[in-house]
């Protein structure tokens, strides 16, 4: 069992089946630097109170929770009296509805737990439904109260046990529909298209996430540790110039797909990619119009 405390215990519910079931963080929030503020000339932390208006401090045995129902206008309510809105979601998920594992689009995930059987006696019961999600390759969806909130989760199978996701209701989600109205809704040129699929088809892969590191948080553990031993000195990093497109310069979207399709050399990390000069380019698509 993992040296970390479950953030959640409850029953796993497959129709009459009930399987006790713990709940595990799958990401971890100390993989990055965290920063705290700091009153430079003392070099002491800054610290937050709670303040109100005309009157100061006050203490936290003193605050409530207030839903503010009109500009200015709240309803209070105790701790006790939200911890007694009884939802049996708060100690029992039930599986109410599968889909296929492919059906859920990605923009609904939010966040990833682990959930492993709570003890011995849940242990056949927990690889049976585990099983049977694999091999009908469906993931089940249920409701569950966890740190206020009741939300809307997906239980897959993952290597020995099962991975819970959150996912956001619909009304939390944007539309897309403004972001995308100015896009035109012709079709990308054959030739163009051909040339991009096959590039996609030679860069294909299994995924493999340790491929891909956080170079913005290995550059800033470079920053500190050179922080540190210069002693608190102030540190400048060098200047990055980025190479940026000129107007002038006519690029040949058919000549830059296939030179990578025929294995054009990657420019090294910093520097900017060779500009290739055309004296024929392309026949140019109509210019886009500006939004009025």
């Amino acid at each position: 069992m993992p040296a970390s405390r479950p953030i959640w215990k409850g029953q796993l519910r497959l129709s009459l089946v009930s399987i006790a079931v713990e709940l595990y963080t799958a990401t971890k929030s100390n993989a990055k630097p965290s920063f705290r503020q700091i009153h430079e000339p003392s070099g002491k932390p800054v610290h937050y109170q709670k303040v109100v208006d005309g009157i100061g401090p006050v203490d936290s045995n003193e605050i409530m929770k207030g839903f503010e129902y009109e500009k200015g206008d709240y309803v209070l309510l105790t701790d006790e009296e939200i911890d007694a809105v009884r939802l049996e979601t708060r100690k029992t998920l039930e599986l109410t509805q599968f889909v296929g594992s492919n059906e859920i689009d990605p923009l609904y995930y939010d966040k990833p737990y682990y959930m492993v059987p709570a003890d011995d006696l849940a242990d056949d019961a927990f690889v049976v439904i585990r099983d049977a999600l694999r091999k009908s390759d469906k993931v089940g969806l249920g409701q569950l109260a966890l740190r206020g909130k009741e939300y809307l989760v997906a239980v897959k199978p993952a290597g020995k046990g099962l991975l819970l996701e959150t996912l956001h209701y619909q009304d939390e989600l944007r539309n897309s529909d403004p972001y995308f109205s100015d896009i035109p809704q012709r079709k990308a040129d054959a030739d163009l298209l051909e040339v991009a699929t096959a590039l996609i088809s030679k860069k294909t892969d299994k995924f493999d996430a340790k491929v891909f590191k956080d170079h913005y948080q290995v550059a800033l553990r470079e920053l500190i540790a050179r922080k540190l031993k210069s002693k608190g000195k102030k540190v400048s990093t060098k200047d990055e110039t980025s190479a940026k497109p000129s107007g002038s310069n006519v690029v040949d979207l058919m000549a830059a797909l296939k030179s990578s399709l025929e294995g054009g050399e990657k420019p090294a990390p910093g520097k900017a990619a060779p500009r290739k000069t055309v004296t024929k380019p392309a026949a140019k698509a109509a210019p886009r119009k500006k939004a009025s």
